[in-house]
Parts: structure tokens; C-alpha cells; sequence
């Protein structure tokens, strides 16, 4: 057999009809491929796209079913898109990697590589309470620590994996430091304008961070992760060089007791001063994002107040 529709009713359930074709990449690519398809990876979301109908090859009209797209597990690249029909009243959709999805074999499967074997981003498969009493023994540790509140939210209601590896003491921990940020980004995932018609998926980080609350995360978590990542600047949160005076003091203050592990910033990259302090302070990587090295481009999309140069960039 071929590849197969797959699609959800108006309440999230998802069916196969094995009869039907569906297109990909919105319509672009009207033959998949078995061969470009693989089983559904372990912690993969599937996710109804509501107020569209999937596309077909030939043409078929699927007005009463809903097109479905999977949200990947880290580790793991799309290859092709959804293909759907929007209806005159759909509303818009959180801006997430959605990924083709189709029936193989009378199983779901989608679009996509394994790109990353790290162990540290294995999804985990958690009992019932299993991760709320996790968090709720480390809160227990640090009671008074907002930060590590913050990431009780972040783990529990986001699935952010960073932010669980806090809590389950492993890979890479995540601390967010920043409230606001330099740029306003076109589908920020944590905060938007209030006439903006693409919701936000999580809420922002709504305080600032003091440097003995993230000291406090960062030694636990190194003291029992020999190779474990510390690490600013997450999706809950705005840019961290703006608070780079409080990222060098913390770091600082962690390396005067551990030298284990590694230290990393996330960053838009656009204040190269604040990060040459970090540098100096004892960072020891750091990951750059930007949408595109041409002015235009990355002034529409990111709307930040100053854009890093590609000289910035490279000097550091």
C-alpha cells in the first residue's frame, strides 16, 4: 500500500483513510514517497489544524475533515509541510514546526530525519504524578527561588525539556534571567503586541531574576551533572545580553566553587559589549539566532532595535 491520509474530526480525534492521498508542502509535492516517511518518533505531538481541510491528490474535497501536522521531538528535522485548505474562518495558528503527517501500514507516520542521537534529548514518558512530584521535591529544596518556580511552570505545563532537566538533574538545564527583550519579533513565543492575530503558545518570564536565585540553579544542577550544561536565554523569556551585568555576576559566583561542565548563552547576538562581558565572566558558548544575514530581511522579522552585523558575529 501506498501512503494514506491521515486527519482529525473537530474534537482532536485523529482517523486514517487509507484510500485517499494527501499532498505535502501546501500542495507543492503531490507524490510522498514511502521511503521519505518515518514512524512517528517517540514524544511527537500530534496536532489538529483547525479551520482547514487536508489537500488531495486529484483535487478531492474533504470539507468536513481537519488537517493534522506533527509537532517533532528535539532531535528530529521535518522534511515536508502540511498541505490544508484554510476556510474563510480559520483562526490563525500558534507559530509551531508543524511536520507531514500520513497513514503507512495503518500507522501513522511523518516527514522527517533523525538528525541528533544525543541521549540528553530522549523524550521521556512520565507515570501519572510522576513529574509533578519531581518538581515538587526540588521546589522543596529552594522554596524561595522564583526562578526555579518559573521552571516548575515551564516543565510541567510547556514540556520545555530544559527546563525538566532542572528538575531531573540532567543535560542541559535551562535558567531564563530576562523579562524583555530588543527585538519584537514577528510570532514571538512568549509575548506579542496586543493587535498581533498569531497567538503566543507560553507566557514570559514576568520578573527579574536575582543573581543568588540563579546561582542556587546552576550549582545544584552542576554539582550532580559532572558534564552538565548551565544555561541562559530560553523561549520563556526576552533577551538575556540585557541583563548581562547579572548573567556575568552569576557566573562569576559559579565558577569561583564548580569547574565542571560548560556554561551557554542563547542569544540574538545583537549586543556585542554585553556579550564580550559574559566572555569575560567565564561563558564558554554560546548560540547565536538569527533569520537571516541580509538587513532587510531580519529588520522585518525581528524588528529589534539594533541588528547584529555579520562582522559582530564572526568576531565572537
Amino acid at each position: 500500500m501506498g501512503v494514506g491520509l491521515a486527519y482529525s474530526d473537530a474534537q482532536g480525534r485523529v482517523y486514517f483513510d487509507a484510500a485517499k492521498t494527501p499532498l505535502a508542502d501546501g500542495g507543492i509535492v503531490r507524490d510522498v514517497r514511502r521511503e521519505e516517511l518515518i514512524p512517528l518518533p517517540p514524544g511527537a505531538i500530534v496536532s489538529m489544524l483547525p479551520g482547514r481541510s487536508p489537500l488531495l491528490a486529484g483535487g478531492a474535497k474533504t470539507p468536513r475533515r481537519t488537517a493534522l501536522g506533527v509537532l517533532l521531538p528535539a532531535g528530529y528535522t521535518r522534511t515536508l509541510l502540511p498541505a490544508f485548505t484554510p476556510k474563510p474562518d480559520a483562526p490563525q495558528l500558534p507559530l509551531f514546526g508543524y511536520t507531514f503527517a500520513a497513514v503507512v501500514d495503518d500507522a501513522l507516520a511523518v516527514a522527517a530525519m533523525r538528525t541528533d542521537e544525543a541521549e540528553d534529548w530522549q523524550p521521556r514518558a512520565f507515570a501519572a504524578g510522576e513529574l509533578e512530584a519531581t518538581v515538587a521535591r526540588r521546589i522543596a529544596v529552594d522554596p524561595r527561588n522564583r526562578t526555579l518556580a518559573q521552571l516548575s511552570i515551564c516543565a510541567r505545563e510547556y514540556g520545555c525539556f530544559t527546563a525538566q532537566n532542572v528538575f531531573l538533574e540532567r543535560g542541559e538545564a535551562a535558567i531564563p534571567v530576562a523579562p524583555k527583550c530588543n527585538a519584537a519579533c514577528v510570532g514571538c513565543i512568549s509575548e506579542l503586541d496586543a493587535d498581533s492575530a498569531i497567538p503566543s503558545p507560553q507566557t514570559r518570564l514576568a520578573f527579574e531574576p536575582d543573581v543568588a536565585d540563579l546561582v542556587r540553579i546552576g550549582l545544584h544542577h552542576l554539582e550532580r551533572v559532572e558534564d552538565g550544561i548551565v544555561s541562559f536565554g530560553q523561549g520563556c523569556e526576552g533577551e538575556p545580553l540585557l541583563r548581562s551585568t547579572v548573567i556575568a555576576a552569576a557566573i562569576e559566583q559559579i565558577r569561583a566553587q564548580r569547574s565542571n561542565g560548560t556554561i551557554n548563552l542563547n542569544t540574538n547576538g545583537s549586543l556585542t559589549k554585553s556579550l564580550q562581558r559574559v566572555i569575560d565572566a567565564g561563558l564558554q558558548a554560546v548560540r547565536v539566532s538569527l533569520n537571516s544575514f541580509r538587513p532587510a530581511t531580519y529588520a522585518a522579522s525581528s524588528r529589534a532595535s539594533r541588528s547584529p552585523s555579520t562582522r559582530d558575529c564572526a568576531s565572537r
